[in-house]
């Protein structure tokens, strides 16, 4: 027994199986995290934690972050998965995007839908642990998700369809906090939504040429370059007006005018970044700037409250 025993652990470091196995399991994981681009979750998450900072007048009991973050990271999950299985045929089509895991099989339809499910039940599960009014309207932030992937098929507002299905985050995390929905988050949640309509609408200037060609809604195909930018700036200076807003509503101080004055150079920034004529640093704009915007005005309210 003892020499057959040495013998298998003689042949599992041989061949290295163990290591093989973890290595694999490993990469599957990177690819489910690649398909739902997992570090996009900056871009709301930070948002969400400035509502809840600002419901509990400071830092928030330590197992509604906890549920809060669960919340967030199962819905959009979710409805990045989903997205992916609706759009399947599209994202096959765009070269911009038939790399994706879907249209080149590293991830099968079923595979995907099972992701979906499991996302959205960490969602309903979180929601059930924070209160009861979470748990009666997930419903509803899961039917504005599946409603999202669909508009690019017939309307030019998408864009503020998806920024509406991320406004959840403040105000699910305002809920959360304060167990009721209260007129004066409205502000932040609306700041929210045309901060992602702002950078969604420029986002979509990659596609204008394929979404004339294959029939999809989008704002650039609608009103072509030009005016495209121009309305994205006008969503972001309604977005910053909005966080002024509330922090007039909320009575917040010199911390959060500073993270709101950066916050300004940082929607400044992002827009010279992009020329009617020049749209080779999109990609910064897009994904760095927007991470910045949510974590700076994220930091500033919650030092604002400590200080």
């Amino acid at each position: 027994m003892i020499g057959v025993v040495t013998y298998r652990m003689h042949s599992i470091e041989k061949t290295g199986r163990p290591e093989r196995n973890m290595n694999t399991i490993i990469n599957k994981i990177s690819v489910y995290l690649r398909m739902i681009k997992f570090p996009h979750s900056v871009f709301a998450l930070p948002f969400a934690f400035t509502s809840a900072v600002i419901a509990a007048s400071g830092i928030p009991d330590l197992m509604q972050i906890v549920w809060i973050a669960i919340a967030m990271v199962g819905a959009r999950s979710g409805a990045m998965g989903l997205n992916r299985i609706i759009d399947r045929q599209i994202d096959s089509a765009n070269p911009r995007t038939s790399g994706r895991e879907i249209p080149r099989c590293a991830i099968s339809v079923f595979a995907a839908v099972l992701l979906v499910i499991v996302s959205f039940i960490f969602l309903a599960l979180a929601a059930y642990m924070l209160n009861p009014l979470c748990l009666k309207l997930s419903p509803v932030a899961i039917a504005v998700l599946i409603i999202y992937s669909y508009t690019k098929r017939f309307t030019w507002m998408s864009h503020f369809v998806l920024g509406l299905a991320i406004s959840a985050a403040p105000l699910g995390a305002w809920m959360a906090v304060k167990g009721s929905f209260d007129i004066e988050i409205i502000p932040l949640g609306a700041a929210v939504i045309f901060w992602l309509a702002g950078f969604d609408v420029l986002y979509a200037l990659q596609d204008i040429d394929f979404d004339r060609k294959y029939g999809l809604y989008s704002i650039p195909k609608r009103f072509g370059v030009r005016k495209s930018i121009y309305f994205s700036k006008i969503f972001h200076i309604t977005s910053f007006l909005l966080l002024v807003a509330s922090g007039v509503i909320f009575k917040l101080g010199g911390l959060y005018w500073t993270g709101m004055f950066l916050t300004a150079g940082l929607f400044l920034y992002e827009h010279s970044l992009i020329k009617v004529d020049d749209l080779s640093r999109l990609n910064i704009a897009f994904f760095n700037m927007n991470g910045y915007i949510s974590m700076t005005v994220f930091i500033f309210t919650m030092m604002d409250y400590m200080v």
